[in-house]
């Protein structure tokens, strides 16, 4: 039985790599993307090919249309990606009354114009097929806003709009798309902003998530059982919203 294959943008950071690690234990070849790093997304196709999965890193500026293109384009001569998950994401914070174009323009184009760029050319060889999953990573602060946000806020919005609208593009051909908005997730970029006490007063459950318990979320969305699901945003929290 011939493997699906799935695209991870952003797979080599802590959520991606759990989501990654993830999929490919669910029997799903992998494509880990990487931009500036792409010895880190070697790193996560070792880990789970060490684990008995299949994985290749494949590298990218989501940014640039025509890269992206180019090396999708590639991909698909081998086939259909039938599960994909948009994780790849910055931000870049300041109140709006401070916030420079740059940095509003920056994280729209790597959030939300990269989303498109990754998603738009996939779209009809995974129709083709008659089944898919497309799975955006979204934010607490995309469902909820937050200070200093409103670049990141606006653009993970946005992907709300843009999934719901590919829901029902797609319902008729088996294929969903769904956001995931996680809250404080333990990881790299999270321990740098929250301490304990702090994620104490804010998250109802008192402490960050697991990279873990997202992917097993991103997991249960790409799988047949989630056929019926699709143009939801499912917060994963801790009962914050």
């Amino acid at each position: 039985m011939t493997q699906k294959r799935a695209l991870v943008t952003g797979g080599s950071g802590d959520i991606g790599k759990a989501i990654c690690q993830q999929l490919a234990a669910n029997n799903f070849f992998v494509y880990v993307h990487a931009n500036s790093r792409p010895e880190r997304a070697e790193a996560v196709v070792d880990k789970i090919k060490q684990a008995g999965g299949n994985a290749e890193a494949i590298v990218f500026n989501l940014t640039d249309a025509a890269a992206t293109k180019t090396k999708l384009e590639e991909v698909l001569q081998q086939g259909a990606i039938q599960v994909l998950v948009n994780n790849a994401g910055i931000h870049d914070d300041a109140i709006m009354a401070g916030m420079q174009q740059q940095q509003w323009q920056q994280v729209l184009d790597v959030n939300l114009n990269g989303f498109y760029n990754v998603t738009q050319p996939l779209l009809l060889p995974m129709m083709q097929t008659r089944w898919g999953r497309i799975i955006s990573m979204s934010s607490v602060a995309g469902v909820m806003g937050n200070r200093g946000q409103a670049n990141y806020a606006a653009a993970k919005a946005g992907l709300h709009g843009a999934t719901k609208s590919i829901a029902l593009e797609m319902a008729s051909r088996g294929i969903t798309a769904n956001v995931v908005a996680p809250g404080v997730i333990q990881g790299e970029m999270t321990d740098k902003i929250f301490d304990k006490d702090t994620i104490k007063k804010i998250v109802p459950m008192q402490r960050a998530g697991k990279p873990e318990e997202v992917a097993s979320l991103v997991g249960f969305l790409a799988s047949a059982d989630a056929g019926y699901i699709s143009g939801q945003v499912i917060n994963i929290n801790g009962a914050m919203a």
